[in-house]
C-alpha cells in the first residue's frame, strides 16, 4: 500500500485511557508530567476523564466509557487524524468484557501509525521525547490511492 505524510502539529491531541485498576496509575504518571502535557490537548474514556481532570486539574475532553463505545469514538478520531497520541494504561492480566473494542483501537493506531504507550515505562519514554513537543511528519497509508486502485 503506498503511503503519504501527514504532519503532527507542535501541540498534540493526546488520548489517554486506562482500565479500571490501573487508572490511579494513569492518574499518578499524568500528575508526574503535568509540564509536559499542559500544553497539550488532552482526551480520555468517560470515568478516566473525570478522574484525571478531577485530580491533576488539566482540561481534558471527555468521551463515552470505553466499554460503551468510548474506544471505538476514540478509534474514529484516530482514523480521522484528530488523535496524534495514545496513552493507554491496559491491563493484559484481567480480561475485558471489551477486549474486541481493544484490539480495533490498537489495530487503528498501528494502521495509522501514531505514538502508542500501553505501559507506563514506555509512556515515559514518550513523554521525554524531544518530538513530541516539536512538529513531526509521519507516514500514513494513502487509502485514496488503495480505494482508487481496488476500484480500477
Amino acid at each position: 500500500m503506498k503511503s503519504c505524510s501527514a504532519s503532527l502539529a507542535q501541540s498534540k491531541t493526546i488520548a489517554l485511557i486506562a482500565h479500571d485498576n490501573k487508572k490511579q496509575e494513569l492518574t499518578n504518571w499524568v500528575l508526574t508530567n503535568k509540564d509536559a502535557l499542559k500544553n497539550h490537548n488532552l482526551c480520555a474514556t468517560g470515568t478516566t476523564g473525570y478522574k484525571l481532570e478531577k485530580e491533576t486539574q488539566l482540561k481534558v475532553g471527555k468521551f463515552i466509557s470505553g466499554p460503551l463505545g468510548g474506544d471505538q469514538q476514540i478509534g474514529a478520531k484516530i482514523a480521522t487524524g484528530e488523535i496524534d497520541v495514545l496513552i493507554f494504561f491496559w491491563d493484559p492480566f484481567e480480561p475485558m468484557p471489551h477486549d474486541p473494542d481493544v484490539k480495533a483501537l490498537l489495530r487503528l493506531a498501528a494502521a495509522w501509525n501514531i505514538p502508542v504507550a500501553c505501559n507506563q515505562a514506555s509512556a515515559d519514554f514518550m513523554v521525554t521525547s524531544p518530538l513530541l513537543q516539536k512538529e513531526y511528519s509521519r507516514e500514513i497509508p494513502d487509502y485514496d490511492a488503495y480505494i482508487a486502485q481496488r476500484t480500477q
